[in-house]
């Protein structure tokens, strides 16, 4: 049984969206959680600077950028936010960053990454997705520094303790520093057909899996034949092509995620909001959710050079004030 969408690698075009939406909501459990430590800042710093540099969305670049910026003001590296007044800092930002991809995002509405069960998919999903599209997007010097954020950000920000436990121990397995994105791509991918693995024994033994969107072995034959030198499977191994493997995640979660603002993009999710307003129609307990605000164009962001040189200014001048005072 194969996932609803394998027969259309069109539909990852939509992820843009959820990538944006896993985006903003991975923020807003951080802010509320009250996360961020001072032993645990710099790692989102770096996380961040990557986002500026790489998120497919525009908007999410922008927001990532601004928060940035203004890290400092709100978590300085001295700054215990058990304090009262790491307190007021928090509610701070939270007001003026809740919406790191912009306020057009509306929340919990899900298109390429929406399950058939509202436990089901989602964020996880989301989030999946922006880690494989940040490792096609990067250059090869930036390989190493990208899987260290990629493993610290899920080390001490994701919220579940045992998804969190799992990757950290796949991370910790690789033993020599990565020389290129194809080898970290790669390594992602197997990474997450690893947990796709472990997840199907698992929710088929709990029967708590996503029934129209099963785990399987990714990507199927279906959307890459070319990744299969053989079509025979033994004992859940697979004879992949990986040079095969790494153009269509180049060309699944880069191409097509990096045109997904254009025209055609807003013709066919306008097209696909009606399909879902119709679905929803029919299920008594669907939340319905203004998706107009979804379809805002796009805000040019600045480049990552010029927001480097900007935020160290900032730092700059910042200290320079702290000396004289």
């Amino acid at each position: 049984m194969l996932p609803k969408n394998a027969s259309d690698p069109e539909q990852i075009i939509q992820a843009i969206y959820d990538v944006e939406e896993a985006t903003a909501q991975a923020l807003q459990i951080i802010l509320e959680r009250k996360t961020i430590k001072p032993k645990n800042r710099d790692s989102l710093i770096r996380f961040l600077q990557i986002l500026v540099a790489h998120h497919p969305s525009k908007r999410c670049r922008r927001g990532s950028a601004e928060l940035l910026i203004n890290f400092d003001d709100h978590w300085s590296s001295n700054l215990s936010l058990s304090s009262q007044e790491g307190s007021k800092l928090l509610e701070s930002v939270a007001e003026e960053n809740h919406w790191i991809c912009g306020k057009e995002v509306p929340r919990g509405y899900w298109l390429f990454c929406r399950g058939s069960k509202s436990e089901t998919r989602g964020f996880s999903c989301g989030l999946w997705v922006l880690m494989h599209s940040l490792t096609v997007r990067i250059g090869d010097g930036e390989s190493q520094s990208t899987f260290t954020s990629i493993c610290d950000f899920i080390h001490n920000f994701f919220i579940c303790e045992e998804c969190r436990e799992h990757f950290y121990e796949m991370c910790s397995s690789v033993s020599a520093p990565f020389r290129s994105a194809r080898e970290l791509s790669l390594w992602l991918w197997s990474t997450h057909n690893k947990v796709n693995m472990r997840l199907m024994k698992e929710e088929k033994d709990m029967g708590t899996g996503d029934p129209l969107f099963p785990k399987v072995t990714w990507p199927p034959n279906q959307l890459c034949p070319s990744c299969y030198r053989s079509s025979k499977v033994t004992d859940g191994a697979v004879d992949w092509n990986e040079d095969a493997v790494y153009q269509f995640l180049v060309n699944y979660y880069g191409k097509k995620l990096v045109s997904s603002y254009k025209e055609t993009y807003m013709e066919s999710l306008q097209q696909q909001e009606k399909k879902i307003v119709s679905e929803d129609s029919s299920i008594s307990n669907a939340a319905s959710v203004p998706i107009g605000a979804a379809l805002g164009v796009a805000i040019a962001s600045c480049t990552f050079g010029a927001l480097a040189c900007f935020w160290r200014a900032q730092q700059k001048n910042r200290k320079q004030r702290k000396n004289w005072n």
